[in-house]
């Protein structure tokens, strides 16, 4: 199951959409070493969190997978985004300092093969960052919030499906514990819900932030490929399978 831009906008315009926002950008700030003069690439639906990140970037754009949908960002600036193929990003390798991944990694096809094209395009020295729902958590079970669709991952899952793409794990931290409800008396203990949750069932959070480094010793084999996939305007005039099977029984 897939959220688009819509469900996506419209949860974080909501409450419990920007409650859950801060407490993610908390967790993504335990692992964030600020560093200057870097290019950051968020993948995925990240507007909510670039815009507290990008101000310690050279440089920042904004990829959206297809499937997703996108919207202009930033406002008031040039915009920012483009609409991608999350396993062929329109990059040069190494280009990338930085890479932010959110409602991301669980939506792909074909995880590994993002990772992969992940690994292309970071520098040297780069890092991504990936938010996922944590399959033990308690918004994975519910869908009407984002978290609550796509593939959840344990701690252990990601890190070994990051290992496997040549990455080494360096931190994570955690956010989501207090319940996937708006009313008002959960949100306003949700700080609380947060401290307790990080300090006893930490296994339990609704999301995992990692991080993890692209690792240089190992290669990854390399072959040209000829993209199959093209955009198709979702506003286009598609022919009906009935008026195809008229024509060509005439």
């Amino acid at each position: 199951m897939n959220t688009d831009i819509v469900d996506l906008r419209e949860f974080y315009n909501s409450r419990l959409g920007r409650r859950a926002r801060d407490k993610i950008a908390m967790a993504l700030s335990a692992v964030w070493s600020a560093s200057g003069n870097e290019r950051l690439l968020g993948l995925g639906y990240t507007l909510p969190y670039l815009d507290r990140f990008r101000s310690d970037a050279e440089h920042t754009i904004a990829f959206m997978p297809a499937k997703q949908g996108a919207i202009a960002w930033p406002r008031h600036e040039p915009c920012a985004v483009s609409l991608v193929f999350d396993e062929e990003l329109p990059l040069a390798d190494s280009s990338i300092d930085r890479i932010l991944m959110v409602h991301s990694l669980e939506f792909t096809e074909d995880p590994a093969e993002t990772l992969k094209e992940i690994w292309r395009v970071l520098s040297p020295n780069g890092s991504v960052i990936v938010v996922v729902p944590n399959r033990r958590g308690v918004w994975c079970r519910f869908e009407h919030t984002p978290f609550g669709a796509g593939q959840p991952y344990s701690r252990g899952q990601l890190a070994q499906l990051l290992r496997a793409a040549n990455f080494t794990p360096r931190g994570s931290s955690e956010a989501l514990f207090f319940p996937p409800t708006d009313r008002a008396p959960v949100l306003q203990a949700s700080p609380m819900w947060e401290r307790l949750g990080r300090r006893f069932w930490p296994l339990f959070s609704g999301v995992i932030v990692m991080e993890a480094q692209k690792k240089l010793y190992q290669g990854l084999p390399v072959a040209e490929r000829s993209s199959r996939r093209i955009f198709v305007p979702v506003l286009s005039p598609q022919p009906s399978s009935l008026g195809r099977n008229k024509r060509e029984s005439d």
